[in-house]
């Protein structure tokens, strides 16, 4: 016998020459299914899944399920390409290439949306589904993305599944619970929203038998007790009400309804009946050929039997949701015994068996359309499907609290899934396609209408953007009282977007004043990025940035362009270093050099310190003691130069009767408009600060404005700043 790897080696090497067996019937698709198993099967026929059972004898039995659905022999194909995807080199490729993109597309998919569930169920490990929600929501998000992608890939899922059950119970081996509770808690609801009745009921069934075995033994038991009796009797019935319709001329089938214990459990449990209480035990369906025998059959039922009005359900007129139409009533025999009978035409029928297999997908559904209606086009009918997708995830969302309750799912005109949050509005949307046509969008039609771009979307909704060109968002967006922006990740492209605007207008702002400067010193040879860097600043862009934001002074770049005067003489050194056991008087500018009598201080221009400002000293040549906020950025750099010349000095008290003042510079930006300069100086004389001088600029319709203020105390211009802020148009208000 061949050891595992020996077979793989044998089944790899096969795979060119199986490549070359599949491509010589290319392009004709007809004999697909032959050719995928035959592809298949030299590289799967020796392994077996993670359940036990042989891959290509699961392969098989997945491609008869999807046959009984309806599915196509394409679709059947799929399902023996999907496994031996794991045994090739390039396998999207090598597929793409033996049997078309098509195939390759839906093989990639379905293994991307095991491998995402195979994650889940670990992480979720023994939890119940309503005790570990958060794995379970982020899993059917993942499926339904996955689906919105390509269709096929839910049938061919709920196969596999339906199959893996199906093995579980043949072998009699026991069920992973987390295995059985996501067949009966996410696969056979899905089911049932596609309508797809005969996966949904033997799902429900396998899994209830797995996960509470006792109970279901002791209904089947019920049912067996009286099996005979109950089928001689449904027998009789089905044979004269089928007798008695024909006699009336209509060309009824009537059918015994099986039994599905699942079924009768939810009904005992949600209504706290009885077992004999159970109204459908006893049931009929009668398929009839069109819509008005229906109600024909439906008259003479009621004629025959004594009907429970309150039980009568008209599913023609009203479908559900899903498509499913039926008349379901429920009558009484002589004995008094409940009868469910359920009447429909055999289109109905097959719609209520298959679901959307019956007339399966967007690329096979021709004009049978789907849930009943006949559809146009391929984009009409995958629109149909992904919306019973959609309404199947606010199904599972109602049954556990918590879940999706702060996420929707849209439709592109491409029919594709966006998942965006609660609240969100068509300008989320666009962000979410793409941050350009975020930026670019103008207008969006809902389902076809126009509508505002504040309008909150729905869930199934299928939305278009209107989008101009070129150009960028509106600043309303960013105005939580409007509405437009839900969504935190379109939020955030919006501010990027004006903040990228504002840079490069700082910027512009910058490189001007930095080549005014070096005009003005006759260095317009100089490379800017050569002196950005010998600045400290990895590009020219970082330099005019910060200079065109007033934090960077230009007398750094002066300093920089003049040769280094000579170190400072030990005179110099020595005073910086002089005892500091002499008190010192209060000199000009109410600064107090520490160790120091009456030295001359000035305050620095570069920073304009004011009390109670953290200050630091430094000893100039010539000029004194130059006064610096401890946090200005020109003084840290000349301090890391000369750091001897760094001097200890605090605030001093000024004398009895004078009232010292200090100019510091205020840095405003706002939307330029008329006026504006007025309302900022009304706001400093009405809070008494004089305003000895304005410098202002204007670049693209904003406004920078520099205002040189006198102030006695700097905790107060805080407060004066705050009104600033609040006039019209003001973006920032700030101290340079």
């Amino acid at each position: 016998m061949k050891s595992h790897s020996a077979e793989q080696g044998d089944a790899a090497a096969a795979v060119p020459d199986l490549v070359a067996a599949a491509e010589q019937s290319l392009p004709h698709q007809a004999d697909a299914l032959a050719r995928a198993r035959a592809f298949a099967e030299p590289l799967i026929s020796g392994e077996r899944l993670d359940t036990g059972e042989n891959t290509l004898a699961h392969a098989d039995a997945v491609a008869a399920i999807l046959k009984s659905m309806g599915g196509s022999e394409a679709m059947q194909a799929a399902s023996y390409l999907v496994y031996a995807w794991a045994h090739l080199n390039k396998p999207e490729d090598v597929i793409a290439k033996a049997f078309g993109d098509s195939y390759a597309a839906l093989a990639r998919e379905t293994i991307k949306l095991v491998s995402v569930q195979r994650q889940a169920r670990d992480a979720e490990d023994t939890l119940p589904l309503r005790d570990d929600a958060r794995v379970q929501t982020e899993n059917v998000r993942k499926m339904l993305l996955a689906f919105s992608r390509d269709l096929r890939v839910v049938m061919l899922r709920l196969a596999s599944r339906l199959q893996t059950l199906r093995y579980y119970a043949a072998t009699k081996q026991p069920v992973q619970p987390v295995v059985a509770r996501e067949a009966l808690q996410v696969f056979a609801p899905l089911a049932n929203r596609l309508g797809i009745w005969q996966v949904k009921w033997e799902m429900e069934d396998l899994a209830f038998r797995f996960l509470e075995p006792d109970t279901y033994k002791r209904v089947a038991g019920w049912l067996d007790e009286k099996r005979v009796e109950r089928e001689q009797y449904v027998e009789q019935l089905r044979s004269e009400l089928e007798s008695e319709l024909r006699a009336h001329g209509i060309q009824a089938q009537v059918h015994g309804r099986p039994k599905h214990i699942y079924s009768i459990v939810k009904k005992m449990r949600g209504k706290s009946l009885d077992f004999e209480q159970v109204l459908d035990v006893r049931a009929l369906r009668v398929i009839v050929p069109d819509v008005k025998d229906c109600y024909g059959a439906l008259a003479l039922v009621h004629a025959r039997f004594s009907p429970l009005l309150e039980e009568f359900d008209d599913y023609i007129a009203r479908p559900k949701p899903n498509g499913y139409q039926s008349l379901h009533t429920v009558v009484s025999d002589a004995a008094g015994r409940p009868i469910e009978i359920q009447i429909r035409t055999q289109k109905m029928h097959e719609h209520a068996e298959h679901g959307v297999a019956a007339h399966w997908a967007y690329k096979e559904a021709g004009q049978k359309g789907y849930a009943g209606v006949s559809a146009k086009s391929e984009y009409d009918t995958k629109i149909a499907v992904l919306r019973q997708l959609l309404a199947w995830e606010r199904d599972l969302a109602g049954s556990v609290e918590g879940l999706f309750e702060d996420r929707i799912y849209v439709l592109t005109p491409q029919a594709s899934i966006v998942e965006l949050p609660q609240g969100a509005t068509p300008v989320d949307f666009a962000y979410s396609v793409h941050t350009s046509l975020g930026h670019r969008c103008r207008g969006a039609r809902v389902d076809g209408a126009m509508v505002p771009l504040n309008t909150q979307l729905k869930n199934g909704q299928t939305v278009e953007i209107v989008a101009a060109r070129e150009g960028g968002p509106s600043r309303d967006w960013l105005n939580a009282d409007l509405g437009f922006l839900a969504s935190h990740r379109a939020r955030a492209k919006v501010r990027a977007w004006f903040n990228e605007q504002l840079r490069h207008e700082t910027e512009a702002r910058g490189r001007e004043l930095v080549e005014r400067l070096l005009q003005r010193e006759g260095k317009t040879a100089i490379k800017l990025e050569e002196l950005a860097s010998q600045l400290g600043f990895k590009s020219a862009e970082d330099l005019f940035f910060v200079v065109g934001k007033d934090e960077f002074s230009l007398r750094t770049i002066e300093q920089l362009l003049h040769p280094h005067a000579p170190p400072p003489s030990d005179d110099e050194v020595l005073l910086a270093k002089k005892s500091r056991a002499t008190p010192a008087k209060a000199p000009r500018g109410g600064v107090l050099v520490v160790g120091v009598d009456s030295l001359m201080t000035q305050l620095a221009k570069c920073c304009k310190p004011a009390p109670p400002d953290a200050i630091a000293g430094f000893v100039t040549r010539g000029k004194g003691v130059s006064i610096h906020r401890s946090d200005c950025g020109s003084f840290r750099q000349i301090a890391a130069r000369s750091p001897e010349r760094v001097i200890e000095v605090e605030w001093g008290r000024p004398k009895a009767g004078e009232a010292a003042v200090y100019p510091v510079d205020v840095a405003v930006e706002a939307g330029d408009r008329q006026g504006l300069l007025r309302d900022i100086s009304e706001v400093f004389a009405k809070e008494k600060m004089n305003v000895v001088g304005v410098q202002s600029q204007s670049v693209k319709g904003l406004a920078w404005m520099t205002f040189t203020v006198e102030i006695a105390d700097s905790q107060r211009l805080g407060k004066v700043l705050s009104i600033v802020r609040d006039v019209a148009g003001v973006r920032s208000a700030r101290r340079r």
